[in-house]
């Protein structure tokens, strides 16, 4: 997607409005880098209200860990994370994330030891696991890692494409993310708070259908570039 030639302050600008409106946000929820992990596998295709419930389920039967998850049977791990939806998928998915973390984190499957590295051979690599696709490995890289990738999902699409960038609702998801932090300091910190604050006004302001404008921290902000 080819960025109109003040899309980048304008950028800018939306982060600057949108915290001093809305705050911190404090995402991703999640005790450790592991669970996290495991959160952005469940939330694909679901609310996260309904990963959450999943989460939960595993916490609840001692197994929100690596050598926990890595116990149980495919029936078992489907049957617990049920109230995500797609659950038999998702717990292929997850016993594949599991591998590539035993091969990359060691006997413990530790996380931050798994994503360290250079970020191109390190993202590259995630992105081989069976289903993880863009958005969920930089979820991982970004709320897991640490590491400084901006996250594209549903809602900034959503955002943008009412604010100015008309054509971010079908752009290719790699152009989406270079506009991002080819437009921003490179901040893990601001990446994360930019990509919650977009979530938080996703869900609050800027539905798919009956949108709240009115309400919508960023106002006509994308008309005033």
């Amino acid at each position: 997607m080819e960025p109109r030639p003040r899309s980048r302050p304008a950028i800018r600008g939306w982060y600057r409005r949108l915290y001093a409106r809305l705050g911190p946000q404090r995402w991703w929820p999640g005790d450790t880098p592991f669970e996290i992990a495991v959160g952005a596998v469940l939330t694909q295709n679901t609310a996260w209200t309904n990963a959450a419930k999943a989460i939960a389920n595993l916490r609840g039967a001692g197994a929100l860990s690596f050598r926990g998850l890595k116990r149980l049977s495919a029936k078992r791990l489907a049957a617990l994370i049920r109230p995500s939806g797609y659950y038999n998928q998702k717990a292929r998915k997850l016993r594949a994330l599991l591998a590539w973390l035993a091969g990359r984190g060691g006997r413990a499957g530790s996380v931050r030891r798994a994503l360290a590295g250079p970020l191109d051979e390190v993202r590259v690599s995630l992105l081989a696991v069976h289903g993880i696709g863009p958005e969920t490995a930089d979820s991982i890289l970004l709320y897991a890692g640490d590491r400084r990738v901006f996250v594209i999902d549903a809602y900034t699409r959503r955002v943008l494409a009412r604010h100015g960038l008309p054509r971010a609702a079908r752009a290719p998801y790699e152009d989406l993310r270079a506009l991002f932090e080819s437009s921003l300091p490179r901040s893990v910190r601001l990446y994360n708070e930019f990509h919650a604050l977009f979530v938080r006004v996703g869900k609050e302001c800027c539905a798919k259908r009956a949108p709240h404008c009115r309400q919508c921290p960023l106002g006509k902000l994308g008309e005033e570039r």
